[in-house]
């Protein structure tokens, strides 16, 4: 992957350069990278969530904090003022947002920028990673959704949410492994090492009862670390999880082949950990990201297309 975690400032000042900015946004985290007009790195930083299924209001001031201090780590001071997004172009890829609706709110709940585009964080994702030629990817990280690109055509599978669709994610390992540990205590499925280990983590039943009241997906995730541990050590129930969790990968592989993308780039924090447990079919399709979602955010920050409807210019 090429990528540079090191920055170095321009020439003229930050204010009187025109910065494009990606952010990448996921159920964990957001990340922000700028670029000035020369394609520079100048600074990077990082936020709470940027899902937009938890709130708008709450992404935006996560976004808003991490470009401040991308800012500053740029030696520009906190950016949260109209001269300064005057002059910075937006490339927003955010977990939740599935239609030109989704975007179009997503925009206007913001502050006003020289311009600003959105678009899932998929299609960041894969603008990045082929450097925006067609091809597919599979995010598995907190949550997970699949992802072509193909003949200037966006084609989501899946990623429809941690209700209904995050197979092959931390988060939906997690919740696996409660539902595991439960029915080995009900009698239902075997106890090992694992279910023992997932019940004392939170103290009883009652108790995980309790914490998925008001759990969320990274919650959820949090519990990976130890399905993966076990997992690795051969506990029975937790290799059958995570064997779970790669058929689930799988099945999104061969259906992104399917409809043309030649090759599949994993992309998350989960990626490296599930693609060991893939199927060789669908390791077989596999290739190595060109750069990362934050600068196919870039991408679309510079004018490419959002994959919902053309490019806007909203000041």
């Amino acid at each position: 992957m090429n990528q540079s975690s090191a920055f170095q400032m321009p020439d003229c000042q930050i204010p009187d350069c025109q910065i494009f900015a990606g952010v990448d946004g996921g159920g964990t985290k957001c990340r922000v990278r700028l670029r000035n007009a020369q394609g520079v790195l100048i600074g990077e930083a990082e936020g709470g969530s940027g899902n937009i299924r938890l709130g708008l209001d709450l992404v935006w001031n996560n976004i808003l904090t991490a470009i401040d201090q991308a800012l500053v780590n740029a030696g520009a001071g906190p950016g949260r003022n109209s001269a300064v997004f005057g002059k910075m172009s937006l490339g927003l890829g955010l977990a939740g947002i599935s239609d030109a609706g989704d975007a179009a709110r997503t925009i206007a709940a913001g502050p006003r920028f020289g311009r600003c585009e959105a678009s899932s964080d998929a299609h960041t994702a894969v603008l990045g990673a082929f450097s925006g030629r067609d091809g597919g990817i599979l995010i598995s990280g907190t949550g997970s959704a699949a992802y072509a690109w193909v003949g200037g055509k966006g084609i989501q599978v899946g990623g429809w949410g941690f209700e209904l669709c995050d197979d092959g994610s931390a988060a939906d390992l997690g919740r696996d492994a409660l539902r595991a540990a439960l029915d080995g205590q009900d009698g239902m499925a075997p106890t090992t090492d694992f279910t023992r280990a997932v019940i004392a983590r939170f103290g009883t039943a009652t108790d995980i009862v309790h914490f998925v009241t008001d759990a969320r997906p990274r919650d959820y995730g949090q519990l990976a670390p130890m399905v993966m541990q076990f997992a690795d050590a051969g506990d029975a129930v937790a290799v059958a999880l995570v064997e779970q969790q790669a058929r689930f990968m799988g099945r999104y592989i061969a259906r992104l082949n399917e409809i043309g993308a030649k090759s599949v780039c994993l992309v998350g924090g989960m990626a490296p950990v599930f693609q060991p447990w893939l199927s060789p079919a669908a390791r077989a399709v596999l290739a190595e990201p060109e750069h990362d979602a934050l600068e196919g955010a870039i991408l679309m920050a510079q004018g490419h297309a959002n994959g919902l409807t053309p490019a806007k210019v909203t000041g």
